[in-house]
């Protein structure tokens, strides 16, 4: 991955993750409340619960918000009932896209999808068209200047990571769902500052885009990821670093 970034890295350096911290509360909340129902509230039983609350936390949400989340998953609190609904696609220059939602409303959020797709002239299409293409996996990165590169693979190898590559001017650690909290567990007992950790679908190969394609492939992701009902977006975008300087400066 040297000299390019993917999109896992591409968004987070633009700052388009949630920049206001009610949607990200939104999210969250959403998250956790699907999480609970689906699995119970006991966090230490329920993994997905565990990391929804563990990233809630690190996002600084009071513990008020985070049990009335878990009350209505669990159905001790009123709450909506949402439903999970992976949309797939491709984008300009054939960068597949997959978003996943939390939804009450199919209908909605399928024609509000559709529409950001059509906008930026990308195609929605069938499930499954460009889900076979991702893997679910733990990303973490860190930035190289809060880490040696020597210490950062020792730690996190010992912790059950898969792999650390080198994303430009961080390194990114790859792990199976199962030992992502493990990781993560280890470098803040090495007190290694993280850049960011989510559990994301990862793909096996990547699609290099440059000019108009590459400037509409980041608007389309970008608008997706504001859209109230997604909780994530993965894409095989590559985008050359020179390429994602010039977007970002114009």
């Amino acid at each position: 991955m040297s000299g390019h970034n993917k999109w896992s890295s591409i968004k987070h350096k633009k700052a388009i993750k949630d920049a206001r911290r009610g949607k990200l509360f939104t999210k969250l909340i959403k998250e956790i409340s699907v999480a609970a129902r689906l699995g119970g509230n006991d966090i230490n039983a329920n993994p997905r619960l565990r990391t929804a609350v563990t990233t809630a936390r690190e996002n600084s949400m009071p513990n008020d918000n985070i049990d009335r989340a878990i009350k209505k998953g669990t159905g001790e609190l009123d709450g909506v009932h949402y439903e999970e609904v992976n949309y797939e696609g491709y984008g300009p220059g054939g960068a597949a896209i997959m978003a996943s939602t939390l939804t009450e409303n199919r209908n909605r959020t399928v024609s509000d999808l559709r529409r950001i797709f059509d906008k930026h002239s990308g195609n929605m299409g069938a499930a499954g068209c460009v889900a076979w293409m991702f893997h679910k996996r733990g990303v973490i990165t860190v930035e190289k200047t809060k880490a040696d590169e020597d210490r950062l693979m020792e730690v996190t190898l010992e912790a059950g990571a898969d792999d650390v590559s080198d994303a430009v001017d961080s390194y990114e650690i790859l792990t199976a769902p199962e030992k992502f909290e493990a990781v993560k567990a280890a470098l803040d007992a090495a007190k290694i500052e993280r850049a960011s950790a989510e559990v994301a679908m990862v793909p096996e190969n990547t699609v290099s885009l440059t000019g108009k394609d590459a400037e509409q492939t980041l608007r389309l992701l970008e608008e997706l990821e504001e859209h109230d009902d997604v909780q994530s977006v993965a894409s095989n975008v590559d985008i050359p670093q020179e390429e994602l300087e010039r977007l970002s400066a114009a």
